[in-house]
């Protein structure tokens, strides 16, 4: 059985660009290597990094992830 994931974070990444926010800038805030590949696989992760993420980049949810 195939699991067909919803939940899409190519907003993120968008929106970095736009912001002028790197991984690297992710990594020295507190955003470890560990939960920027659950990012880049789409994989889950909690809200509390979501609104770490937020604040971080100065953002709302909807800017870093939509489901499909």
């Amino acid at each position: 059985m195939r699991v067909i994931s919803i939940i899409d974070y190519s907003p993120l990444w968008e929106t970095m660009q736009k912001r002028q926010v790197t991984q690297y800038q992710l990594l020295q805030k507190g955003i470890d290597n560990k939960t920027l590949d659950a990012l880049r696989k789409n994989k889950n992760i909690t809200l509390l990094t979501l609104e770490k993420l937020c604040n971080i980049i100065g953002c709302s949810p909807n800017d870093v992830v939509c489901f499909k």
